[in-house]
């Protein structure tokens, strides 16, 4: 997990599996900017459920 403050830039490789969100008492938004292969911008993964993330912030 990595702690991400308003204006922070970060940077995820191709092919690199990962999700974001917010913590219980906080709101993200974000901007996102992605490049196209063959027509294809994102390949979208499982759901996160609560409990999951629950569990990562809790480390």
């Amino acid at each position: 997990m990595r702690e991400i403050r308003a204006g922070d830039v970060v940077w995820i490789p191709p092919n690199e599996k990962h999700w974001h969100g917010a913590a219980p008492d906080t709101n993200m938004v974000h901007v996102a900017m992605q490049e196209a292969l063959d027509g294809k911008h994102v390949t979208w993964m499982e759901h996160v459920t609560d409990e999951q993330y629950r569990a990562a912030a809790a480390g």
